[in-house]
């Protein structure tokens, strides 16, 4: 038989603590993000109500559709909406929409769209938490500043006061087995504490890192947040969405 939902959620967190014990750290440390990218609302309103706290989506489109059922089903059964997180690429005509909706953006990679993000994030008087989105490894299908880029964003990043940079964040190139994935995530980890004495580094304390496959080896490497959706949800029912 088949594990219901609310057991594989269970599962992950599971999981998530043993790889943190085998750190030396608390499973507290680390927030379990749901990414429900082509997941109905039902589904994730399930998995809300079976204790999952965080939510990522990736297209503003489809958060457009998911959210007002999400809100409705929540509300009906006396719950509270999870905190949102928004993951995929941004275009700045989506921001005002984004900065209404989600209260952590974790995909900012330039500077055009942090400002963009503080302007609208002002007008709405909301206090956003960004993190700053590395794409080590130049993947051109990829959002993410590079490495070398990260210092300057930093820098602009001290005028934004409706924008609180928590972290960094970023997607490895697939590999072959989790073990594979430990070195990018190991890069990662020294990338941030290499700019914690740049102006606006101190606040890099967050990294969110590590997927279905390999979060528990992320989680080693230092994640202290995972974006888990096929181990939860399962497949998901489409892979297109807005390239938002």
């Amino acid at each position: 038989m088949s594990a219901t939902l609310s057991q594989r959620l269970e599962g992950v967190r599971a999981r998530m603590a043993s790889a943190a014990r085998r750190a030396g750290r608390s499973p507290d440390e680390i927030t379990l993000v749901g990414a429900t990218k082509g997941h109905p609302a039902a589904r994730v309103a399930e998995a809300v109500a079976a204790g999952l706290g965080h939510v990522g989506e990736n297209y503003v489109q489809e958060a457009r559709a998911k959210l007002p059922e999400l809100r409705a089903r929540l509300e009906a059964g006396g719950l509270a909406l999870p905190c949102l997180h928004f993951l995929g690429r941004l275009q700045r005509n989506k921001a005002r929409e984004v900065a209404r909706e989600f209260a952590v953006v974790e995909s900012v990679d330039r500077v055009e769209l942090g400002a963009e993000l503080e302007q609208r994030a002002g007008q709405l008087g909301r206090e956003l938490v960004v993190l700053l989105q590395v794409n080590a490894e130049a993947e051109a299908a990829k959002g993410g500043a590079a490495p070398a880029a990260l210092r300057e964003l930093l820098a602009q990043s001290l005028a934004w006061k409706h924008l609180r940079v928590a972290g960094l964040m970023a997607i490895p190139a697939p590999q072959p087995t989790p073990e594979a994935s430990r070195a990018g995530f190991a890069r990662l980890r020294e990338l941030a504490l290499s700019l914690r004495g740049e102006p606006g580094g101190s606040a890099l304390r967050e990294l969110s890192m590590g997927m279905s496959a390999d979060f528990e080896i992320a989680i080693e490497e230092g994640a202290t947040s995972v974006r888990i959706g096929t181990a939860i949800f399962g497949p998901r029912r489409r892979e297109e969405g807005d390239p938002a």
